[in-house]
């Protein structure tokens, strides 16, 4: 899969202001969008990491490609196919994929999908269960190593990011790093993670404001 991001986030596809005088606040809403390049009949784990008015899938990719698949994970995984008859995501294009979630994703036919929304700022937080495995990605679209993004790395954490198989990392607590390598998380990929089970911290909060 490869990524094209064309968000700039200074040049947008659309910014929002809206003012109070009496408070003198302002409020920035910032529109933008991003590409990911998908291949054929490829599995790839994808993100949406911009948020819209529901995050449903059927928003989402509402042009399938027809024969795509979709897989979520939450313990299990949930398997949704665009019918190219009805061109609607079945059983249920009203599941979502909201920002921090992730799925995998595979097509017939090498496609483009592209996510436009809202870039979400402020205190931002994503779940991640200790002991469990779960499929996340970073809330707002942004690569960076998993320390630079706030994932709060502990002793015996693991991450798997997958392309045509997983590659694994493990945090190591006594030097404070990821080992074999550190791990670039790219814009809209997902990723799997699994707190050790001794962990103490499962929130991965974000404070991210676009300056």
């Amino acid at each position: 899969m490869r990524t094209k991001v064309l968000l700039g986030l200074a040049a947008l596809a659309a910014c929002a202001f809206s003012a109070s005088a009496q408070s003198n606040v302002y409020s920035l809403n910032v529109v933008g969008y991003y590409n990911l390049t998908v291949p054929a009949n490829q599995l790839v784990m994808i993100a949406n990491q911009l948020n819209t008015t529901n995050n449903k899938i059927s928003s989402l990719l509402p042009g399938g490609p027809p024969g795509a698949l979709l897989y979520k994970y939450n313990g299990g995984y949930t398997s949704y196919a665009f019918d190219d008859a009805d061109m609607v995501w079945t059983p249920d294009g009203n599941a979502t994929l909201n920002p921090g979630e992730g799925c995998f994703f595979k097509s017939p036919v090498a496609t483009t999908v592209t996510f436009v929304g809202e870039v979400l700022q402020g205190s931002l937080t994503n779940t991640l269960p200790i002991g469990a495995l779960a499929m996340r990605s970073s809330i707002v679209p942004q690569s960076g190593t998993p320390t630079a993004l706030g994932i709060p790395g502990e002793g015996g954490d693991l991450l798997y990011k997958y392309a045509a198989g997983y590659t694994s990392y493990a945090f190591d607590d006594a030097d404070l790093v990821w080992t074999p390598s550190v791990p670039t998380l790219n814009v809209g990929e997902a990723f799997f993670y699994k707190k050790s089970p001794t962990a103490t911290s499962s929130q991965w909060v974000r404070n991210f404001t676009v300056q």
